[in-house]
């Protein structure tokens, strides 16, 4: 009743015709249990009792310390879709990785779903798997095709939309060093014109960046400034200034909505990508969990921030980040309550100038 509910409420900002702010939320699809290696290690992480409150609807609890959390289904993706919708979302974002591996299950249940109307996707690059120049070139002609697709969110008219996550400066990847090389084979293997945003957590850097891709926009995948034991409304009180750092110094950016920051259940059991996280260290340094009415109020903010600054696209963290701490995805704990507090924030967004 519940979620027929949200979709009937939702149902006017889903077929707006007229231009405005998409609201998306970035998706990381490590929740297909033993289906690789990272999917097990999430899995661990959240199987002590106390975490428990995090585990996303679909998730089972085996006993007291442990769970399994598959949710590579096509059913499964579908009743995200709809609490998507329900939610007013836009769109997700995608991490794309290398064909065949588990992480890409979302996407590609998302592309075979009948009930996949009313939400659309875009992808997330990452410059750390370009390892060689013919690695990027596989995977950019390998976007050409889903750029193209009817569902896939676009902006600034017609463009697609597309998020660069950049690699860290001392990467060795190719990409990292090359970026113009990269982005314009990118724009050369595609009939689309992209609008590209940089995320990178360091505005100077994500707007140097931004110049040498000939990007777009900037933003970045998440941000924090290791507050320790903190309230939720100072992790909302940086990323607003975050997102006035960016504006100072680019012309556009795509404002960072953050639903949370408490990485411990990583911090206790570092996961093997990690390497630098050594167990309990920095085991203070979180946030507390927004509060639906915090969470609504700070979504509100950024939808009035965008329109300030005609910006084409709001960005979550996240959709289900559910180990690191922000997630939308209803939980065992919380049900749609984080769904129902953006659904209520984007009830009153205007078209772009």
């Amino acid at each position: 009743m519940l979620l027929r509910a949200l979709l009937l409420f939702a149902l006017p900002l889903l077929c707006a015709s007229e231009e405005r702010t998409v609201v998306g939320a970035i998706r990381w699809d490590a929740w297909h249990g033993e289906r690789s290696e990272v999917g097990k290690a999430v899995e661990r992480n959240l199987s002590p009792e106390k975490w428990h409150g995090r585990l996303p609807f679909f998730a089972q609890v085996l006993s007291k310390d442990r769970v399994r959390i598959d949710g590579a289904s096509q059913a499964i993706l579908d009743r995200e879709i709809q609490y998507a919708r329900a939610g007013a979302l836009d769109y997700w974002a995608f991490l794309l990785y290398a064909d065949g591996s588990a992480m890409n299950h979302g996407l590609e249940h998302f592309l075979a779903s009948t009930l996949k109307r009313g939400l659309r996707f875009c992808l997330i690059l990452e410059q750390g798997q370009w390892s060689s120049e013919d690695v990027a070139i596989q995977q950019f002609t390998r976007i050409d095709s889903l750029l193209a697709d009817p569902a896939y969110q676009r902006v600034a008219g017609s463009r697609p939309l597309l998020y660069i996550l950049s690699a860290e400066p001392e990467s060795k990847s190719w990409g990292a060093q090359q970026p113009q090389a990269a982005i314009r084979r990118l724009r050369a293997l595609t009939l689309e014109n992209p609008y590209v945003v940089v995320l990178d957590s360091r505005p100077k850097r994500a707007a140097t960046l931004r110049q040498e891709f000939a990007a777009d926009a900037i933003s970045a995948y998440a941000y924090q400034r290791n507050g320790v034991n903190a309230p939720y409304a100072q992790l909302a009180r940086e990323v607003e200034e975050f997102w006035d750092a960016c504006r100072d110094i680019a012309s556009a950016v795509v404002p960072l909505v953050m639903t949370g920051w408490d990485r411990r259940p990583r911090v206790e059991q570092p996961v093997f990508w990690e390497t630098w996280q050594r167990p309990n260290a920095g085991i203070e340094r979180f946030y507390a969990a927004p509060t639906p009415a915090e969470l609504s109020t700070y979504v509100e903010h950024a939808v009035d921030w965008a329109q300030a600054h005609d910006a084409k696209a709001i960005l979550i963290y996240a959709w289900n980040e559910n180990d690191e701490g922000g997630w939308l995805v209803p939980t065992q704990k919380e049900g749609t309550s984080r769904l129902q507090a953006v659904r209520s924030a984007l009830r009153h967004r205007r078209p772009l100038k």
